[in-house]
């Protein structure tokens, strides 16, 4: 029976690829997405004041951290805007010397959720840190959360 993925010799599925930001050689630049006619994907976004959730926070399905937001966006937000909606949110965010970092939270190859930090912004200023980098830039994949550590 052919699952249609890619086969080694033998018949034995091929290792998924690795997470995470491309190698900045190989880095395509994202085609930026025509939002009028793109519908919005959900994205499950976890805050925490002072350091990321662990893995151990997501390791039941549905007990999920309680701090939840869901934003409707799409695969080219820049984590400027991203921190720009956190902020609306979350009143630590806003605090003048605030620094957010970013974390994509997704199942590891054996099915346990792993945080990994992607990227980091301040509360208030742009162009600096990782404020233009996309979730598409970043190695993001629809289904993964978002965990943001409020610092």
């Amino acid at each position: 029976m052919n699952d249609g993925g890619p086969k080694r010799q033998g018949g034995r599925p091929l290792p998924p690829p690795p997470r995470g930001p491309p190698p900045p050689s190989s880095r395509p630049r994202l085609e930026p997405v025509d939002r009028e006619k793109t519908c919005p994907l959900l994205l499950r976004v976890f805050t925490k004041i002072g350091s990321h959730h662990s893995m151990d926070d997501f390791s039941v399905r549905g007990k999920e951290p309680k701090d939840e937001v869901q934003i409707y966006t799409w695969k080219d937000a820049t984590l400027r805007e991203l921190t720009d909606l956190v902020k609306e949110v979350a009143p630590a965010a806003r605090r003048r010397n605030a620094k957010l970092s970013f974390a994509f939270v997704f199942p590891d190859k054996n099915g346990r959720f792993k945080v990994q930090e992607v990227g980091k912004t301040l509360s208030y200023g742009t162009g600096r840190l990782d404020d233009g980098k996309a979730l598409a830039d970043l190695g993001f994949e629809i289904g993964d959360y978002l965990d943001v550590a409020i610092l």
